[in-house]
């Protein structure tokens, strides 16, 4: 309709039933299904009390709202107006009526109910707008639903609100829901500060946007932001970027699966050729291809081709750019490449709004109704080893010093600010496991053996990359970014107890979610080999520095990406993958690139004379 501006909604954070929509609705605020105990709502009808309705069932649903790890208040919304909210209803046997959950207040008292025929169902809503400054209606469906809403909307004053969001039943997975407003200006897609993502908002925007409205305060309970318009209109656009995000998630695991099974042919065909050469060149590419994965997914993003396609395509792109790379950059500065344009290449997304990375497999996945927008979990810990193994290409051969410990740090603080940028990664957890990282990998570097201090100077570095995620939000997104907006604006000890407790409670049912648990503990296996046998993992470049501090400011990437992040173990998991490939492309060395062996502190004028035959006796 051209009086309406039209978006998407994310509905629910986890499984799907109309009532927890209208409960989030009612509260401006949601948590994760498995958050709650129970999981489930309870089962909630109304029941007719006076002029009004009650709630049957409510009780339970505060009890179950009170003890999830966040302050959710059900009914907060008709709770802020003054006299309540009404509810006009299609009268039938065996209804339960549960969009009229929306208009209860704390108590679970509806002020006014009226229930009826279908046909009465716009007067009726008119009578209630009398009396109520909120109204919620349910529209019957198919073509009498969309000749009631277009009556409805040509009759609205133009200092009146109307929402309309899609009614979808209860389902087993997550869901996107259209969503429509009115009066806020017609002709542009809908957007809010939950999203960041121009076309999409989030249920728990609704409240707050309808207080706004009505000139009433938002509550702090109430974590939803007001809906806003951004860009115009584009009802194609929308209808793809919602059937690709309806996509990602299961076309995740099989991508990566068709990669390595590339791989894998790519290995078995060199292995028949029985030469050293062929075997080391499948080696490096197929490492390589893998580190292009972050960068070669924004591709197919762009047009959201079919999953045959795209997993082709993604297969080709990889492992195309792979042996390009090791072809034009000597061994071993590949990695330099993949780190590079992906970097850049998710920034510049970010800041021109493009939306490939949210379009991407390897995207934030705002399906799921937990992160909209900025870097996914599944990429920071990659990212953090593939940045790493970056300046270790760029420093080979490293020399331990100052000079190489600050192109180190250097570069993982631009990292770390990409990462948490609010406009950008808008990752706090980014942001402790890459200053970890990089003050371990940096420390490294530096001449000398680890002292106290500078093992002071590992353990504050996440501290200090918070202090300046702050500064970043507040200077570059005014306090709108998710640290601030979730850490920095909490009221009390108790809101920042139950983030924690959401993270570590999300982290541990990705623990023990599928075949996470036997990934992680093989992931925890390699990681304490690697650790033990470092020399000989890295006996390719004769454990260069560089590359040795690379490889350790990785692990402890994501080892606390792990321990800080709610997707938990699976930062870990990458890690370990990433660095996995890294060592691929190494162990893949080409038979004609000579290594002088070399202590990890010698000077470069002792590596110049070592490398000088002595004019001298043999002695």
């Amino acid at each position: 309709m051209p009086s309406l501006s039209t978006g998407i909604m994310s509905a629910a954070q986890g499984t799907y039933t109309t009532t927890q929509l209208a409960l989030d609705i009612t509260q401006g605020s949601r948590v994760s299904t498995s958050a709650y105990n129970p999981q489930h709502p309870p089962p909630l009808s109304l029941r007719t009390s006076g002029a009004g309705a009650v709630v049957e069932g409510w009780q339970a649903a505060l009890r179950r709202a009170h003890g999830a790890p966040q302050v959710l208040e059900p009914g907060l919304l008709a709770s802020q107006i003054p006299g309540g909210a009404g509810y006009a209803g299609i009268a039938g046997a065996g209804k339960s009526y549960l969009d009229g959950i929306s208009a209860a207040d704390r108590g679970g008292r509806i002020a006014v109910l009226s229930l009826g025929s279908a046909a009465t169902l716009p007067a009726r809503i008119a009578a209630i707008e009398t009396r109520k400054q909120l109204v919620v209606a349910d529209l019957p469906a198919g073509a009498s639903g969309l000749s009631d809403l277009c009556f409805l909307s040509a009759a609205r004053p133009a200092d009146e609100l109307e929402i309309v969001v899609e009614r979808a039943p209860d389902a087993s997975g997550n869901e996107l829901l259209w969503a429509s407003v009115g009066g806020l200006g017609g002709g542009r897609e809908l957007s809010s500060q939950s999203t960041n993502e121009r076309g999409l908002v989030v249920s728990i925007d609704l409240a707050p946007t309808i207080l706004r409205h009505l000139g009433r305060r938002v509550p702090d309970e109430m974590r939803g932001k007001p809906i806003e318009l951004d860009g115009s209109f584009d009802g194609a656009y929308l209808r793809s970027f919602k059937a690709r995000l309806l996509v990602i998630y299961g076309r995740r695991l099989p991508a990566l699966l068709c990669l390595l099974g590339a791989w894998a042919l790519l290995m078995l065909a060199a292995l028949a050729l029985r030469r050293r050469r062929a075997r080391a060149w499948a080696a490096r590419v197929g490492g390589l291809a893998l580190l292009w994965t972050p960068a070669a997914v924004l591709v197919p993003a762009a047009f959201g081709p079919g999953r045959g396609v795209e997993d082709a395509l993604l297969v080709l792109l990889c492992f195309g750019l792979a042996a390009a790379c090791d072809r034009l950059l000597a061994w071993p500065r590949a990695p330099l490449a993949p780190a590079v344009v992906a970097v850049v290449a998710i920034a510049v997304d970010a800041l021109a709004g493009t939306q490939l990375l949210a379009r991407s497999l390897l995207g934030p996945n705002p399906e799921l109704g937990v992160r909209f927008y900025g870097i996914g979990n599944e990429l920071k810990s990659g990212l953090a080893v593939l940045v790493f193994a970056a300046v270790a290409a760029a420093l080979y051969p490293a020399v331990r010093g100052r000079r190489a410990a600050t192109t180190m740090a250097v570069c993982g603080i631009v990292l770390a600010v990409i990462e948490g940028s609010a406009r950008i990664g808008a990752g706090v957890g980014g942001v402790i496991l890459v200053s970890a990282g990089t003050a371990v990998a940096t420390v490294l570097l530096l001449p000398g053996a680890v002292t106290r201090k500078r093992a002071l100077i590992v353990l504050i570095s996440p501290v200090v990359g918070l202090v300046v995620l702050a500064a970043i939000d507040l200077t570059t997104a005014h306090g709108t970014g998710h640290y601030t907006g979730s850490v920095l604006h909490a009221h009390s000890a108790g809101e920042i107890r139950d983030i924690i407790v959401r993270r570590y409670t999300a982290a541990y049912d990705e623990l023990i979610h599928g075949g996470m648990p036997f990934a992680t503990a093989l992931a925890l296996v390699l990681s304490a080999l690697a650790v033990r046998h470092h020399r000989r993992l890295l006996a390719p470049v004769d454990c260069d520095p560089g590359w040795l501090a690379a490889l350790a400011g990785g692990l402890t990437a994501g080892v606390i990406g792990a321990l800080s992040e709610d997707s938990g173990p699976v930062l870990l998991v990458v890690a370990v993958g990433t660095l996995g490939c890294v060592l691929s492309y190494l162990w893949g060395r080409p038979g004609d690139v000579a290594v002088t062996p070399r202590s990890p502190d010698m000077s470069r004028a002792a590596r110049s004379r070592a490398r000088t035959p002595s004019a001298g006796p043999a002695r």
